[in-house]
């Protein structure tokens, strides 16, 4: 996966841009809140996947215009594409090699990247939503139907928890519930057997790739927590313990108003040497645990698809020590990567890079 031409227009402080970024490393220097992270969440949309700055496109829009463009140049498997995104205050376009396309959903799978910034660190830090939020995007770009196995499970739970609301009411038996308990621990157990079988592929590789950042001083593992277990089962046993677990916790759901578990109560267990890492890790160690998962995330995305991910590291280089750093840019020296900082000195090493200069708004090739 190379990107050969990247244009926005009005995206954020961009008024308009256009650049050819080199096949490896490409840096994009400048000062604070000149544009940098921009062009970053702007390529990143072509994924499919939502901006991991904000849920509103209208905040992408710069102020005073009144829509937004985006085109990204793309080699995949041999062949040349473009993609295009168009937003306005009320709706957004997607194009695919000329083509129009119904939503972003379709672009899963066909563009792919990983991004790594200070947030990343929530996964180890922060509420399990911040881990299911990382494993629904992993998964989603090595197996697009995730994505619609997803949406399916969010429609049932949020008629559940209408239901719910409507029992403690008056408005409904609570007999009403065991039909929508059955739907909901089908399309659940589809959700959970997708998030356990990449998990079960990550694990390994994330721990390997800890070993080479930590010289093996510690061991990290991962675990797929579902229903309060962490055992594998197949789709079968899936559906039995979610079924189970739904008439276990029924009277306390009808209390509470909402479903207390399935999908959206899951969480990723991450240790190293048996501690949890949220917990017992040092600011490194959690640095270097956040790291692994997203480098294990590229390899298994280069696996499946049998190229190179886009790499997009946005204000981390800073955040690492001198020996994570070598260790990141060495990783990933046949990968085509986007770099942002403040100062392009790291990286006078590196033998193939073009540095971008980034200043309100506007960027010149150095």
């Amino acid at each position: 996966m190379i990107i050969t031409e990247y244009r926005a227009k009005n995206f954020r402080n961009i008024s308009e841009i256009c650049l050819y970024p080199d096949s490896r490393t490409n840096i994009l220097v400048g000062e604070n809140g000149q544009g940098k992270t921009n062009i970053i969440e702007s390529i990143w949309l072509f994924t499919g996947c939502n901006s991991f700055r904000t849920y509103k496109y209208g905040e992408m829009i710069k102020v005073g215009e009144k829509e937004a463009g985006t085109k990204l140049f793309f080699e995949s498997q041999g062949l040349a594409n473009d993609a295009a995104i168009r937003m306005d205050g009320t709706k957004r376009t997607y194009t695919l090699n000329g083509i129009p396309r119904e939503n972003s959903r379709r672009f899963l799978g066909v563009f792919r990247a990983v991004v790594f910034s200070p947030h990343s660190l929530s996964v180890i830090q922060d509420a399990p939503s911040e881990r299911r939020k990382f494993l629904d995007i992993a998964v989603s770009m090595v197996k697009p139907a995730y994505a619609s196995h997803l949406i399916r499970y969010s429609k049932i739970l949020a008629n559940r928890n209408a239901l719910l609301r409507q029992i403690s009411q008056g408005m409904a038996g609570e007999e009403t519930l065991t039909a929508w308990d059955e739907e909901l621990s089908r399309a659940g157990s589809k959700v959970t057997l997708y998030r356990q079988n990449y998990i079960k592929r990550l694990a390994p590789v994330a721990k390997e790739i800890y070993g080479e950042i930590s010289g093996g001083r510690e061991q990290m593992a991962i675990e797929h927590m579902h229903c309060g277990k962490g055992a594998e089962a197949d789709e079968y046993e899936l559906v039995e313990n979610m079924f189970m677990a739904l008439q276990k916790n029924r009277d306390s759901d009808i209390r509470r108003l909402f479903t207390s578990v399935g999908p959206h109560k899951e969480d990723i267990s991450i240790k190293l040497d048996g501690m949890p890492s949220r917990n017992y890790a040092s600011q490194g160690q959690q640095r270097s645990c956040a790291l692994s998962l997203k480098l294990a995330e590229a390899y298994l995305i280069r696996e499946d698809s049998g190229e190179y991910p886009v790499v997009l590291l946005d204000d981390v280089m800073s955040e690492l020590d001198s020996q994570r750093q070598e260790f990141l840019l060495d990783y990933l020296r046949d990968w085509q990567v986007f770099i942002t900082c403040c100062d392009a000195r790291h990286f006078s090493k590196l033998k193939s890079f073009k540095t971008f200069c980034v200043e309100n708004g506007k960027v010149s090739e150095v």
